[in-house]
């Protein structure tokens, strides 16, 4: 079955990068032009500090709400689930660091496609980063390379 293959059979190996100081818009230039989902954030010594995504890139233009107070006697509380300063702090990032997610869900390179489309839909990311048993950045799975796997499948057996 496709989905037992192992992720380094769909995975990109040649993975862009970018930096933490990058600015957003060469960022968003970057992934324009070369038709990418997103990119890990690596640093000066090539560890993965997180990833910038198109999600990310949209969420910098967001219309930013104000914080939701509620005042109970002499407290002021601030209404649970209140995302504003998560929201404020991405509309005024200025580059890949400041923007970027972090933790980064990434796989390593034992890793099969099932386990990494579960990740993806369980949570809701793309692309992720695959990692070699040193930590470092090898490959990149994104949901187009899984959609292409069954596509791909679906055509040898109905072709069989």
């Amino acid at each position: 079955m496709a989905a037992d293959q192992p992720v380094t059979q769909i995975m990109t190996v040649e993975v862009l990068a970018t930096a933490p100081d990058t600015s957003i818009a060469q960022v968003a230039r970057t992934m324009s032009e070369k038709g990418i989902s997103g990119l890990p954030v690596i640093d000066a010594d090539n560890n993965l500090v997180g990833i910038i995504t198109e999600t990310d890139i949209i969420s910098h233009e967001i219309q930013v709400d104000t914080p939701t107070f509620v005042p109970i006697l002499d407290w002021i509380i601030r209404m649970p689930g209140d995302t504003s300063e998560d929201d404020l702090r991405r509309v005024l990032a200025t580059s890949a660091g400041q923007l970027m997610t972090a933790p980064v869900y990434s796989v390593t390179v034992d890793a099969t496609v099932r386990e990494v489309a579960t990740l993806m839909f369980e949570r809701k990311v793309n692309p992720v980063p695959v990692l070699n048993h040193d930590n470092r950045v090898v490959g990149i799975i994104s949901r187009s390379d899984i959609v292409r796997l069954i596509a791909e499948a679906e055509a040898s057996l109905s072709e069989s």
